[in-house]
């Protein structure tokens, strides 16, 4: 099982960086070949070399778990399709954000109270460093940072609308063919998580 992790508050969605390597990896490039293109041609457009690295060995990991059906409809799926597996990618990747989604979002869902609010968040986190010696470690910072992160991908997923405070669920619609293929590789954890329901 995946550890907890605070590591998406400096790696968030990257949603435009992931879908340029899906589409090098169905070319055929090798993870290597993709680490290569980052540093050497640049082609997340980041300035430092530190970032160039960062942003490659995340969508390298995020990848490491998907098929080719599945890396074919980010690079050339719809937009709504090809954003909720990038976010896929990363429940597979982030055991934390995974659980907040599975625990609260979900949770949210099935009740139909589509406010996810602050205190919703710290009511999380709080759990979470009962639960881990390793979260009850962090710093008030670090889960201040994680709520920024969390809300800014979910925005940028089209899965949230952010209000001031809190966030308001987007239910999503997905196309029957992904829901059939997500069922077919025994992941229904993540399809109930994006869709409340199955």
């Amino acid at each position: 099982m995946l550890r907890y992790t605070s590591i998406l508050k400096s790696r968030p969605y990257l949603y435009l960086e992931f879908k340029k390597a899906s589409h090098l990896k169905i070319q055929g490039f090798c993870d290597d070949d993709i680490k290569n293109k980052a540093i050497e041609e640049n082609i997340f457009s980041v300035n430092t070399e530190t970032r160039k690295r960062e942003i490659a060995s995340t969508v390298i990991n995020r990848m490491e778990g998907l098929d080719e059906y599945i890396l074919e409809r980010i690079a050339n799926g719809s937009l709504q399709t090809s954003k909720q597996l990038a976010l896929y990618s990363i429940f597979k990747t982030d055991r934390l954000f995974f659980e907040f989604m599975k625990e609260v979002y979900r949770e949210k869902m099935l009740l139909k109270d589509y406010l996810i609010t602050d205190k919703d968040f710290n009511i999380f986190f709080r759990r979470k460093a009962e639960q881990s010696e390793r979260v009850a470690k962090w710093q008030d910072y670090t889960f201040y940072k994680l709520k920024q992160v969390y809300k800014r991908i979910l925005s940028e997923a089209g899965f949230v609308k952010n209000n001031n405070k809190e966030v308001e669920i987007i239910p999503q619609m997905m196309e029957e063919d992904v829901i059939n293929h997500l069922k077919s590789i025994g992941d229904i954890a993540y399809l109930e998580v994006m869709l409340g329901e199955i």
